[in-house]
């Protein structure tokens, strides 16, 4: 295995790790839990010692299988991550208190059979305007836990834009985060990853393999593979992990072969710089003028309208094939509602804005006709 110093902290963690909200679905609902345990148990074995986990996954099961496996190691062997946001915290109890706080991350705590976390994330953080509101209310709970030793890094994770990222490594209270990226997305992310390494912060990554479009289009992304003996999965994994910038890379793992292909994605690994491997990748694979990159800068629609998420959305027709991505992503990605995308009053604003020229108008009226199939 192939080991990263975690920002500027004493930590030697796993180039990949194990994201722990891919357990066999249908174990869980036979109440197999064991069984999904051996997952956890057998990447540590293969030199694994990050794990991710959160409240919710896995049918709300998952921190109980991570904690059922991990319990037999030795408590020093192991790193292990939560998360907490106001949505984590309505699920005890819809008045958002210190109290509140608590009692999520003393279940966290027992599910997961530990005295403390080594990662605490401020979850989830889709916009700046909801990281302020989240942060403004929960962060000094996270830092009376901190000083009571039930965690010893308080870290966020989002969905932010790469400005946006820079901004929130700027407040300085932060020792980690984790950020979605991926082949698919890493231009629009880049400067949030550079940020976050050049102010001593890990960076770890959810969501290497497009949300499984990568691996699902292996002609499209067979360029990744070249000059290696990887698979797609394997080399999206390898293109991730390779980045000077991120400390590591989560793989969604239901089987022991899913472990395998991911320590098979960075044994001998060579790290460089984002900037290199921009350069390396350029111009290859799915041609960028179809292709949104989900830069934002079209985000100025008169009406509102979530233009960056739509587009995004639309990438996944393109990817596909399958108009029934568009939808599936606005909603179970998203948040957003599809019928959005019919207020469009064609002003031509965010066409104007947009780096790639793409049609936006047009794509957003052939999701409003969606609606109405």
């Amino acid at each position: 295995m192939y080991y990263k110093q975690y920002g500027n902290t004493d930590m030697k963690v796993s180039a990949v790790g194990l994201g722990t909200m891919r357990y066999d679905d249908a174990l869980i609902s036979a109440g197999r839990l064991s069984e999904c345990a051996e997952v956890p148990l057998y990447a540590f074995e293969k030199g694994i010692n990050y794990f991710d986990t959160a409240p919710f996954y896995c049918q709300d099961k998952s921190e109980e299988i991570t904690g059922m496996a991990l319990s037999q190691l030795p408590r020093d062997k192991y790193y292990l991550s939560s998360k907490t946001n106001f949505n984590a915290l309505r699920a005890i109890d819809k008045n958002i208190t210190r109290d509140t706080f608590r009692r999520r991350l003393e279940l966290s705590l027992s599910r997961l059979k530990t005295d403390h976390l080594d990662f605490y994330h401020l979850w989830c953080v889709l916009n700046l305007d909801a990281y302020e509101e989240q942060c403004n209310a929960l962060y000094p709970f996270f830092e009376e836990a901190k000083r009571e030793g039930l965690i010893k890094n308080i870290v966020f994770s989002a969905h932010l834009q790469g400005a946006d990222i820079e901004t929130v490594v700027e407040t300085g209270k932060f020792k980690g985060m984790l950020i979605g990226y991926n082949a698919l997305n890493y231009r629009f992310r880049q400067s949030g990853i550079e940020a976050a390494h050049q102010d001593g912060m890990g960076v770890v990554v959810m969501n290497p393999l497009g949300g499984g479009l990568i691996p699902q289009n292996p002609n499209t992304f067979s360029y990744l593979t070249e000059g290696t003996d990887l698979t797609v999965a394997q080399a999206a994994l390898r293109f991730v992990a390779s980045h000077k910038e991120i400390t590591v890379t989560l793989a969604g793992c239901t089987t022991k072969a899913h472990v395998d292909d991911a320590v098979k994605a960075v044994e001998g690994l060579e790290e460089r710089p984002a900037k290199e491997i921009v350069k390396l990748y350029e111009g290859k694979g799915m041609g960028l003028n179809n292709l949104c990159t989900s830069c934002g800068y079209c985000n100025h629609c008169p009406k509102g309208i979530e233009i960056p998420k739509f587009m995004d959305s639309y990438n996944q027709k393109l990817l596909s094939g399958n108009e029934d991505e568009i939808a599936a992503r606005l909603s179970g990605h998203w948040g957003v509602p599809i019928e959005q995308a019919g207020q469009c009053v064609a002003c031509g604003k965010c066409e104007t804005l947009c780096t790639q020229h793409l049609p936006i108008i047009e794509r957003l009226r052939e999701i409003a006709s969606i609606t109405s199939k």
